[in-house]
């Protein structure tokens, strides 16, 4: 009689134990490639081998992915840059990077095809087309590095028009996107100066979860880690055809020459497996790169002393999944 009750309260409470642990994930962006070994976990069903019933859920101008997080509205969500963390930090909102994907941040500046830029040393004094937003971001690190000046700053309003049809043109990009589009539009294959090869710090692409999430369903956060890890892994190394199907559900406005391009990209730049992910797999951070990141900015006035900038970032999950993975 024992026997049998035990076997019945088994019974009853296994299925609680199998249900899958729901996360609803959110990008920074609408569905692209950039997302691909995310959609690929999920296309391979990657997620629901580890206990995890996953919905992603695509961005876009109007998302604001830390304010869904902090009110609830999503569960985990994607960081563009090591800025929003760290804004994060700053505001004392209790959200951190467990992963970056990204271990390059894409921000390129380009210009046309010519001989006297092979550097960004040669673009000091010259007009440069930026963004409202590069002025907290990646202009501050260029004039404390490379000595440029606020006098070189023309307003970039994402129209392409005044780059393609002057010569003598730089301005901010994308790596997977401006390019591509110059090539489309202008039929000539723009020089790319990618920030991250002259010692831009900072991740990008990384994945933000609640502290609330970290401290009472660690073994969810570790699952979404590693889940989220082969499957950039297999997106780049294998066969994307599934997740480039949901990718294109998704956003029906993106093309399959897009998407291969951006692959092409994020592959020849080692966007995904270059820099720290070449030591501990994909995903990884280090605590010196975040050092590193916080110093830079706070030397140009971003951020205030003392910051307690190791709250921007939570090593564990990627130490876990070292271990795991080895």
């Amino acid at each position: 009689m024992r026997f049998l009750f035990a076997l019945f309260l088994c019974l009853l409470i296994s299925p609680a134990l199998a249900a899958p642990t729901h996360i609803t994930f959110v990008t920074d962006w609408k569905a692209q490639a950039e997302h691909g070994g995310f959609y690929e976990a999920l296309a391979e069903g990657l997620y629901a081998k580890r206990g995890l019933d996953v919905t992603i859920r695509e961005g876009g101008p109007q998302v604001n992915v830390p304010q869904l997080l902090a009110g609830g509205a999503a569960d985990f969500g994607i960081g563009s840059n090591s800025f929003i963390a760290m804004n994060l930090v700053k505001e004392n909102v209790p959200i951190r990077a467990v992963m970056a994907i990204f271990q390059k941040d894409p921000q390129v500046l380009i210009s046309h095809p010519r001989r006297d830029l092979t550097s960004l040393a040669e673009m000091r004094g010259r007009p440069i087309m930026i963004s409202d937003a590069a002025m907290t971001s990646f202009w501050p690190w260029l004039k404390a590095r490379w000595h440029f000046s606020d006098s070189q700053i023309r307003k970039y309003t994402f129209n392409l028009a005044p780059f393609l049809v002057d010569p003598n043109a730089i301005q901010e990009g994308y790596l997977t996107s401006e390019p591509f589009t110059v090539e489309q539009q202008g039929h000539f294959a723009p020089k790319i100066f990618l920030l991250a090869d002259y010692g831009y710090p900072g991740y990008a692409n990384m994945v933000l979860v609640p502290q609330k999430w970290i401290d009472t369903n660690p073994r969810a956060v570790q699952a979404f880690y590693d889940a989220s890890r082969d499957g950039w892994h297999d997106y780049l190394n294998g066969n994307p055809a599934l997740a480039n199907a949901l990718i294109k559900r998704d956003n029906p406005d993106m093309t399959d020459a897009i998407i291969a391009q951006a692959i092409d990209k994020m592959k020849r730049y080692g966007l995904v497996s270059g820099g720290d992910a070449a030591t501990f797999s994909v995903g990884a951070m280090t605590d010196k790169r975040w050092r590193d990141f916080y110093q830079t900015m706070q030397s140009e006035g971003l951020y205030p002393k003392g910051l307690d900038y190791t709250k921007a970032y939570d090593l564990r999950f990627m130490r876990g999944a070292f271990q795991n993975f080895k």
